[in-house]
């Protein structure tokens, strides 16, 4: 999701959430066959919740709303804004690697940037620059030590969700300023943590759903380099129904015959609603799309205005979700009159403190703009 989307969430995550949670080279070839995290039946399910400690203890609140629901796939970001942080450094991955190690079968996604001041607006031709000094080499560095520190943590098998979005508008690690360098930059990252003794890393591809600045296929970087093809995809246009967000050039479609033609495993890292509001008829196809075409793991964006737990303005889409997914039952949604929902049982917070503000600069909503307060 753009940083403008995100900026834009933020004001609704400040008035939601204390309302609601106070009442509620030559790469080295991947190694095929021994991944331990997301081995267990069916799809992985998860949510992002929080870049830090606290999205680890409200997957429990979650699982208890979705009525015992298994949430398997945990799901976090490291900040962009310098490459210590890009390298590892926040302490949160620590409650992540004990919520790794309880189950085999738990999955957890990490959104790695590809470059420092993601989220500073650099210009198109400094961004060139960066791509062609990273595709050189120049930064496999950070990437080793992440790879080293994901390791030491007990979280050689993390999917790496590197470069999310590369065919947008907003991060430095987009693709279009030059979509050769970017490939080839991908790639030397790729062999570096691949280069780690004890890593399993898998590395998923993962765009934004539909042609945004550039057709998202001109940025793959090969089938030896990505082991998962994801994608994001917002209930917002390109798109003005579900169906055009299927049909669509660079839709959900064409990502999922792409990732087929590719043998691959298809992802979703983040998904929700937007622009269209609180659309039940979008959470219901949307669930059922993703029920139909079984990807390794789904990740809804849990904060409003996308999201259905910790957002209080979605009462319809919410209960399409719950009912959907809420154990017991078969993997479709159960009708009826919608209901509200949302977290119980939790301290409250400001939307201020959950997504960001106190680390310095602008809030971003997928990450803290530092790794210390």
């Amino acid at each position: 999701m753009s940083r403008r989307g995100r900026w834009m969430a933020r004001a609704c995550a400040a008035t939601a959430a204390v309302m609601l949670l106070a009442t509620g080279g030559a790469p080295a070839p991947a190694p095929h066959g021994s991944y331990g995290g997301g081995s267990g039946k069916g799809v992985a399910v998860g949510a992002y919740l929080h870049y830090g400690s606290p999205g680890v203890d409200r997957m429990q609140g979650l699982s208890r709303w979705l009525g015992g629901t298994d949430l398997r796939a945990g799901h976090t970001y490291l900040p962009g804004d310098t490459w210590a942080n890009i390298e590892g450094a926040p302490d949160s991955l620590h409650a992540w690697a004990r919520w790794r190690k309880e189950r085999p079968d738990r999955l957890f996604v990490l959104n790695v940037p590809m470059l420092n001041q993601n989220e500073a607006g650099v210009p198109d031709g400094r961004v060139a620059e960066l791509l062609r000094a990273g595709a050189e080499g120049r930064f496999d560095r950070h990437f080793r030590r992440l790879a080293g520190r994901l390791v030491s943590l007990g979280l050689p098998d993390t999917v790496i969700v590197l470069g999310w979005e590369m065919n947008g508008f907003n991060y430095t690690h987009r693709c279009k300023p030059d979509p050769e360098s970017w490939k080839r930059y991908w790639r030397s990252i790729v062999s570096s943590m691949r280069s780690v003794h004890g890593q399993r890393f898998r590395f998923d591809f993962a765009p934004n759903r539909g042609p945004d600045s550039i057709g998202w296929t001109k940025c793959y970087p090969g089938d030896d380099v990505v082991d998962i093809v994801g994608m994001d995809s917002y209930d917002q246009p390109p798109g003005e129904s579900f169906a055009d967000q299927v049909t669509q050039p660079y839709g959900l479609q064409q990502h999922v015959d792409f990732a087929r033609a590719h043998g691959k495993r298809i992802s979703y890292p983040e998904w929700g609603l937007f622009r269209n509001g609180d659309n039940a008829e979008y959470m219901r196809d949307m669930l059922a799309w993703i029920a139909d075409h079984k990807p390794l793991y789904h990740s809804i964006t849990d904060y409003c205005p996308h999201g259905v737990w910790q957002c209080g303005q979605n009462p319809r889409a919410a209960q399409v979700f719950r009912e959907f997914l809420s154990a017991g039952r078969d993997g479709r949604p159960a009708g009826g009159p919608p209901r509200p929902g949302g977290p119980a049982g939790e301290a409250a917070r400001t939307g201020a403190e959950e997504h960001g503000a106190l680390w310095g600069g602008p809030a971003l909503l997928d990450g803290p703009a530092s790794s210390s307060r």
